[in-house]
């Protein structure tokens, strides 16, 4: 079972917490991450680039002179892709770049990023953070003391806006309502940071994940 350290609401350090097995399970499925990673990046894309083919480019629809005689190249048409102003040969055309991913896979997928940090001992456990009005200095300075390093990922228990806001003047530190985080999100974070009451209302809400799916074919250690 991994533990996680804890810090109360005040940056104090208390005793350390075992992080709930349904969970934190040990297994880290490479080939789920990879999977849910490259969806994920997939799903940013817009796939809204266009341009036009020749038989698209407005004009062109004569020659630019006659065929013989003139001493200069053959030439059908100002609109063709060798000519300033012509249509493209193969042109980018809108189109639709999501993948979906089984719910057992996303599943497993997302209990491996947590189990990757927490094998890292990357995960931190924090009480609930109270934000009267969002302040940047306040989020920071507890960030500080409770000493995370690098990039860190604030989930908290439910959508929180002024916890929320507080951290949009922070490049490193990304706040998501626990649950909503992606696979994506767990990696990109050198700290996950977990209120626990967020990790104690999601193991009365579902005590138990799916299972890894059969014959997914990806390496699994503990």
């Amino acid at each position: 079972m991994y533990k996680a350290a804890y810090f109360k609401s005040d940056g104090t350090e208390g005793q350390s917490r075992d992080l709930p097995e349904w969970l934190f399970d040990g297994v880290v499925h490479e080939h789920a991450l990879y999977l849910a990673v490259k969806a994920y990046l997939a799903n940013q894309r817009q796939g809204t680039a266009s341009a036009k083919t020749r038989g698209e480019v407005e004009g062109g629809n004569r020659k630019p002179w006659r065929q013989k005689g003139t001493g200069r190249a053959r030439q059908g048409s100002i609109r063709a892709p060798h000519w300033e102003g012509g249509g493209v040969v193969f042109p980018p055309v809108p189109r639709d770049w999501r993948e979906k991913l089984p719910k057992k896979v996303k599943s497993l997928a997302r209990r491996s990023a947590f189990n990757a940090r927490a094998e890292e001992n990357r995960v931190l456990l924090i009480d609930p953070l109270v934000f009267d009005v969002p302040k940047t200095a306040r989020l920071r300075d507890y960030l500080r003391t409770i000493q995370t390093q690098g990039k860190v990922l604030l989930l908290t228990d439910g959508y929180k806006k002024e916890v929320y806001l507080s951290a949009r003047n922070l490049p490193e530190v990304r706040v998501l309502p626990f649950g909503d985080e992606a696979p994506f999100d767990i990696l990109w974070a050198n700290t996950v940071v977990i209120e626990r009451t967020a990790l104690e209302r999601a193991g009365i809400d579902s005590p138990q994940e799916p299972t890894e799916p059969n014959g997914s074919g990806g390496a699994a250690h503990a």
